[in-house]
């Protein structure tokens, strides 16, 4: 038997369940899809498919080393996979199920009514089991198919996307990264997470390499649970158990994204999600120019390095939809194309809570001056972001209006804030409450509290609110 082992977001050949299956039904096809409607999706970014060539790249090298050859293609996935069956007399597809989008749940849709018209097998499988790691016996390839080039950003008319400090992507950059965590860095853990400037050490920075699949969540409890049965001691049970808490939180949560949370109904929506369309607010967003110093720092670190921990993550996008009142479908997907470690199936779920979509969970209203106070006392952060504030005392940083001297900075080297602080917090504030107290919202909240089978998470889980992980 022929069989075509279809690689999405698992690019790894370890702990691969899907590839152990085909390994042991036949010769197998190792294919990796590049389709460029998805690529031409909102959310998407050169960024993102350079971070994602690098994983092809070694995971091509690790097959090769198996035997088997990566073949890359581009196109549509069914007329690709109709494509390769025919020609490689392929009579079953294994691949591992995917937590993705709308496009991703049609496409698999159109494939799954493909394969049965054309009678071949489509088995999904999942992700990794921590109980059970999938381990590959001989792995007999099926020879004769030209691999294919992986395609440049340009080729997939991508657009320009400079991140000097971008993550590189693929297998041995994800092990080297757990190795340090374990080893070292991830002893300050717990209280590192808060400020993005010690987070980018004190984080694992394993979340584009998990959405991706570089490595398996399974791998990384296996090797949690080696390094715990060291007893490192100190501060290091403690860190290790924070971070285990939230891979759990991910592992167990993420297949209940498959469709984004409930929001609110059209009723109640349709007022909450009237929001400003100023194409000139976007930009500043975008760009770090609000005027507010810390969601500045912030906005122009993510566009530099493709990441941002949790709390700011939570910030940026919270505070463009609450009180910048831009669209929160158009916030989230520019947030999504800053993201190298972009999961739809974690991003949109959290975007909606923290944007004050999502039925049950109520958004928090960050401010940014007293998030700059609290995770950035010192101001190292905000200073190396926005060097333009280098005149300003640093008891007036986050909020330089306020300083004596600010006509000589705001409005010429840095802007002045687009929103007046008070104003925005008040606004944002009545604009989410206000719909939540109509009758209507109310008992739109009661219908989906009573619809839930689960409305608490279980031990050893985390509600949606906890899971905009940047672990």
């Amino acid at each position: 038997m022929n069989v075509l082992i279809w690689f999405k977001r698992d690019l790894r050949s370890h702990d691969h369940a899907a590839l152990a299956c085909a390994a042991g039904l036949g010769a197998v096809l190792p294919v990796y899809i590049v389709e460029p409607d998805y690529w031409a999706l909102p959310d998407t970014s050169a960024r993102q498919w350079a971070f994602t060539a690098e994983c092809l790249e070694d995971l091509r090298q690790q097959l090769a080393d198996l035997g088997a050859p990566l073949l890359v293609r581009v196109g549509v996935a069914q007329a690709v996979l109709e494509r390769l069956c025919r020609q490689h007399n392929i009579t079953q597809i294994v691949s591992h199920a995917e937590i993705g989008n709308a496009f991703s749940h049609a496409r698999n849709q159109a494939v799954q009514r493909w394969a049965r018209s054309a009678g071949i097998i489509w088995t999904e499988l999942p992700q990794s089991d921590p109980e059970q790691p999938a381990t590959i016996g001989n792995l007999r390839a099926l020879n004769g198919a030209e691999p294919g080039q992986i395609p440049t950003a340009r080729s997939l008319r991508l657009a320009d996307d400079p991140c000097a400090h971008r993550q590189r992507g693929g297998r041995s950059q994800a092990l080297d990264l757990l190795e340090s965590f374990l080893s070292h860095r991830g002893e300050s853990y717990r209280t590192t997470t808060h400020s993005p400037l010690a987070a980018e050490r004190g984080s694992s920075r394993l979340s584009p390499h998990l959405a991706l699949g570089t490595v398996s969540s399974a791998e990384v409890t296996q090797a949690l649970q080696t390094r715990l049965a060291e007893r490192p001691g100190g501060r290091w049970n403690a860190a290790l158990g924070s971070f285990q808490s939230l891979l759990n939180a991910r592992t167990l949560n993420k297949p209940c994204l498959e469709t984004p949370p409930n929001t609110l109904g059209p009723s109640a929506s349709a007022e909450l999600l009237r929001r400003n369309s100023d194409a000139a607010r976007l930009h500043a967003w975008q760009n770090g120019e609000t005027g507010l110093p810390y969601l500045d720092a912030c906005l122009r670190y993510l566009a530099a390095t493709g990441w941002l921990n949790h709390r700011a993550r939570a910030m940026v996008i919270g505070f463009a939809a609450c009180q910048l009142r831009l669209d929160w479908r158009v916030a989230g997907a520019a947030l999504a194309r800053r993201l190298t470690d972009y999961d739809p199936g974690v991003h949109w779920s959290q975007v909606q809570i923290q944007c004050g979509t999502d039925e049950t969970t109520p958004p928090r209203l960050y401010n940014p001056i007293k998030q700059g106070d609290a995770h950035d006392p010192n101001g190292l952060f905000t200073r190396r972001w926005i060097p333009e504030l280098s005149a300003v005392p640093d008891a007036h940083l986050q909020a330089p209006w306020r300083w004596s001297g600010a006509g000589r900075v705001l409005g010429r080297r840095y802007p002045e804030p687009i929103v007046d602080m008070a104003t925005a917090q008040r606004d944002a504030r009545e604009a989410v409450w206000g719909v939540r107290r109509k009758p209507v919202a109310r008992a739109e909240i009661v219908e989906v509290l009573e619809r839930q089978v689960s409305p608490s998470p279980k031990r050893g889980q985390a509600s949606h609110g906890q899971l905009f992980l940047d672990l």
